[in-house]
């Protein structure tokens, strides 16, 4: 009761084959590899500069409180 096993998944693949096509299943997963490739590509592109592209950084660390005194 619970999770699915190969044969389940098999059966599942080749219905899912047989209802979308062969070809149509290729040219989507075509898709979904070019979009990876591109994915990649733009995250080792450089900027004008030569330096890498900059990454998003979570919260940056308060900066201390000047102590009065």
């Amino acid at each position: 009761m619970g999770g699915f096993s190969l044969m389940h998944w098999l059966l599942f693949g080749g219905v899912a084959i047989l209802v979308l096509g062969g070809g149509r299943f290729s040219a989507m997963m075509g898709d979904v590899a070019k979009g990876v490739k591109q994915f990649k590509k733009g995250l080792s592109e450089e900027d004008e500069d030569g330096k890498p592209a900059s990454r998003i950084d979570a919260k940056a660390e308060p900066e201390p409180a000047a102590k009065d005194g």
